[in-house]
């Protein structure tokens, strides 16, 4: 049998948590960020916003392994 690959584009922008719930990153943070406040970047940073449930099933194939 074939080895599973994970999708190094997913790796980056997803996170499975114990519970199996997918997260993403917010938008927002990748230029022109001199005029938001610490505490707005420091928020975004983290990743928090759960995947809707239709994306899930397509994005745990994208990551076999975790």
């Amino acid at each position: 049998m074939p080895k599973l690959h994970t999708n190094h584009a997913a790796k980056k922008r997803f996170k499975i948590t114990r519970n199996g719930k997918v997260l993403a990153k917010a938008a927002g943070k990748q230029h022109i960020n001199e005029h938001m406040s610490s505490r707005k970047k420091r928020q975004i940073r983290t990743p928090k916003f759960q995947v809707p449930e239709t994306l899930v099933d397509h994005i745990r194939r994208q990551l076999p392994y975790s």
